[in-house]
């Protein structure tokens, strides 16, 4: 019982985080209305932002293969982490219209076994450098960390092995993502990928 507590807890506590993070990739794309006026068609729109970065200077050919790298793994990744955000959204989104905690529960089951089905086979594919941006990416996108997202679905103990074996490849689902410092190319990447400039 304490389990599927922290279950509902950890979901609704992490929502608004998710949703914050939605309305911020809603407000990416473009809005606009026409009106015509006698013979002439007046357009009124709102446009995205765009963030324009300096251009990269690299000392040595090594540093931009490592860009490049980068950007590879980054352009990997973040439609996983995308999608993982979204698909969170919907569960919790069927989960508020269950009534009683057996119908929530049968369905987190569910959407665990979903979750291990559809990735699984993928996450297999990534090397070791992409899982770690992926844990970036996800917390990135979900303002949640993987390991609180794990625990959601299959509670704590699991979490916690998950997470140890993660860490036996050099992995930590604890990792949280750092725009400002440690992840600040990984940042700059993904909002040129957001904005089709690469």
């Amino acid at each position: 019982m304490k389990n599927k507590i922290l279950i509902l807890l950890t979901i609704v506590i992490c929502f608004p985080l998710l949703l914050s993070a939605n309305i911020r990739e809603r407000q990416r794309k473009v809005f606009y209305t026409a009106e015509i006026t006698g013979n002439d068609t007046i357009l009124r729109g709102y446009l995205p932002d765009v963030i324009v970065f300096g251009p990269l200077k690299f000392k040595n050919e090594k540093e931009r293969i490592a860009y490049s790298k980068l950007v590879r793994d980054v352009k990997r990744t973040l439609p996983y982490a995308k999608d993982v955000a979204n698909n969170i959204i919907e569960s919790y989104e069927i989960m508020m219209t269950l009534e009683t905690e057996k119908e929530r529960q049968k369905f987190l089951e569910e959407v665990q076994k979903f979750i291990m089905d559809k990735y699984k086979p993928q996450m297999k594919k990534l090397t070791k450098n992409q899982g770690k941006i992926l844990v970036k990416l996800i917390d990135r996108e979900c303002n949640v960390s993987s390991y609180d997202i794990v625990k959601s679905l299959v509670g704590g103990l699991k979490a916690g092995f998950y997470n140890t074996f993660a860490k036996l490849f050099g992995n930590n689902l604890k990792t949280r993502y750092d725009p400002e410092g440690e992840d600040k190319m990984i940042e700059r990447i993904a909002t040129l990928i957001e904005q089709g400039s690469i």
